[in-house]
């Protein structure tokens, strides 16, 4: 693949790198993991084969060889010369075609999976691209134009759908719904309470659950930065450095929660008020600049629930792709 526009943002990424916390190394991986999980499953490809992430419009790719791709994520106005293809869809390519996303309809972040995946030197067990650290990836950098990536041939045995004609999946936004927050325009985010959740007093936890707040500019893959009302604990406390995961919500000295992202800090000294649920961070990811969350509280066993039903999803998605191979 030859790339022909893109944005500062936009990387090569997959499942993420993990068992390094420890060291200070990131996660890194997609923002939208199922979203990803889905495009690399339409495929055949393993659930870990690298992908391009697409946070920054217009990005234009040119094919070189004829291949399979997936487009799942944002509804980012696909085109393949110059022809409309549906979202969360699987064709075939052929060398030469030219591939255009622009400013999505629906969502924020857009993915292509290609058969195989995208091929570029595994550091620490992952290809994912690390911005912070300048590793992984395409020499641990955004993509440009001109830059040409290779994918990776697809194992004897593969089961990368063959049909000629192409075929598309439910979105998890349909197949996964959840209540929205009052605003029409708010995505309801669940949320478990986190260690600091006690610190804060009973009305500043009202406060949190019953905000719109509006995602930030200043937001990032690090991550979602939040505008509202300002939350203080109860009484100001110094908090040693302790460990970080992507989902988490802090609360800095300003008051304006943070949703950290796959590349977030591995450590941090700001109070946790709240933990958004696995099964819920897409839903965080998709949340366009200036767009708004509502966070409801669930317990552990809610949380569970819904991973589980996420998991069910997958094995759908699975199933149609052995339809389609």
């Amino acid at each position: 693949m030859h790339i022909l526009a893109t944005g500062a943002l936009n990387t090569v990424q997959d499942q993420g790198r993990h068992g390094y916390r420890k060291f200070g190394v990131g996660v890194a991986g997609a923002v939208d993991a199922l979203a990803a999980a889905v495009g690399n499953t339409m495929l055949g490809n393993p659930r870990d084969a690298a992908f391009v992430e697409v946070l920054l419009f217009p990005f234009r790719v040119r094919f070189t060889a004829d291949t399979r791709i997936a487009l799942t994520g944002a509804d980012a106005r696909a085109t393949l010369d110059d022809k409309a293809l549906l979202p969360w869809w699987s064709l075939p390519v052929r060398a030469g075609q030219v591939l255009s996303l622009q400013s999505p309809r629906q969502g924020g972040v857009a993915y292509l999976c290609v058969a195989g995946g995208i091929d570029v030197p595994p550091v620490l067990g992952s290809r994912s691209t690390d911005l912070k650290a300048h590793f992984g990836g395409l020499a641990g950098r955004p993509l440009a134009k001109g830059d040409t990536l290779a994918v990776c041939a697809v194992p004897d045995g593969g089961r990368a759908p063959r049909r000629a004609s192409g075929f598309g999946v439910v979105p998890p936004a349909v197949a996964l719904p959840q209540q929205e927050g009052p605003s029409s325009d708010a995505t309801c985010v669940r949320v478990l309470p986190a260690a600091e959740w006690g610190a804060f007093s009973e009305a500043v936890r009202r406060t949190f659950l019953s905000t719109d707040w509006t995602v930030s500019p200043n937001s990032n893959r690090i991550g979602l930065r939040l505008e509202g009302p300002v939350l203080q604990p109860r009484h100001k406390r110094e908090l040693l450095s302790h460990g970080i995961v992507p989902g988490v919500i802090q609360v800095p000295p300003a008051g304006l929660p943070i949703v950290m992202q796959c590349d977030a800090q591995t450590s941090g000294g700001y109070p946790k008020m709240a933990t958004v649920i696995e099964a819920d961070q897409w839903r965080v990811a998709q949340t366009r600049l200036g767009g708004r969350l509502r966070f409801a509280a669930v317990d552990l066993a809610q949380a569970q629930a819904a991973w589980q039903a996420q998991q069910r999803y997958l094995q759908r998605i699975q199933r149609a792709a052995d339809l389609a191979a």
